[in-house]
């Protein structure tokens, strides 16, 4: 096809003001200057003093962007990237705006992988890379959960394996709640049982863990053991820390009580 020579000079006018325009652009919004180390221990403590009042949700995203900017592409911070995983998940976790949840746990299960991979052999960055991801899969089972559920446990496993205790044996509470929620593409009641005492060995005190204990029971047709672990999580003194999580999971014990029992 033949143009004409007037076509020909539009389009080489029409390439160099683009050409000019990228340059202005670039031109206009400079390269963001290296986050300096006493803005990230700013950033660090101000979001840990947030993330403590996250009872109210607007302190827990105002935590997120105090953090956000402490956040450097170039140069990683191990510190601030698993805990800015960690304050997406308790977000996600937290929010009745589907698409913020969403977000949130995409958040965090990048910045969990990051963390992770600086930091391959510290439980944090795995844990909270799972976490996040567990929950996208649980909301999107069916084009998220079926293809993470593998990475999922995976993460899980190396926190068992690096740090048992992590956050009151959490991980074994994870793993087995994968082993529940997928019975139907061949997750075991039996193994989630063994998972959940396995982790309550070594933390007494996981409210979820007696609760998703209680769930396991109910799965394999022990009821009694089952009725055991929910009066326990009734009467267990809540953790100040995860207030909460005691409160929802005191919420679902008396709820399985009054339609199992």
């Amino acid at each position: 096809m033949k143009y004409s020579k007037p076509a020909i000079f539009i389009g080489i006018v029409i390439t160099l003001c683009l050409q000019f325009a990228c340059a202005e652009a670039d031109a206009i919004e400079p390269e963001r200057p290296s986050v300096s180390s006493e803005t990230i221990s700013t950033s660090l403590t101000q979001s840990e003093a947030l993330f403590k009042q996250r009872d109210d949700i607007a302190k827990l995203r105002e935590a997120i962007t105090v953090l956000r900017k402490a956040r450097d592409p170039r140069q990683r911070n191990f510190e601030v990237e698993w805990k800015f995983a960690r304050l997406n998940y308790f977000l996600g976790t937290q929010s009745t705006d589907e698409k913020e949840a969403n977000k949130a746990f995409e958040e965090g299960r990048d910045a969990g992988k990051i963390a992770s991979t600086l930091e391959p052999q510290k439980a944090d960055g795995h844990f909270w890379y799972g976490a996040s991801l567990g929950e996208l899969s649980r909301k999107n089972m069916l084009t998220v959960g079926l293809k993470s559920i593998d990475l999922v446990r995976g993460a899980m496993q190396k926190v068992v394996e690096i740090q048992p205790n992590y956050q009151n044996t959490s991980a074994y509470d994870v793993l087995g709640q994968i082993e529940l929620e997928t019975r139907l593409y061949g997750g075991k009641a039996e193994k989630a049982v063994e998972l959940l005492e396995k982790g309550l060995e070594n933390e007494k005190d996981n409210m979820n863990l007696h609760l998703h204990l209680a769930e396991a029971y109910l799965a394999v047709r022990k009821e009694g053991e089952a009725r055991k672990q929910l009066d326990k999580v009734l009467s267990m003194k809540h953790n100040p820390d995860f207030l909460i999580e005691c409160r929802e999971a005191v919420e679902k014990a008396k709820k399985l009580l009054a339609t199992k029992f």
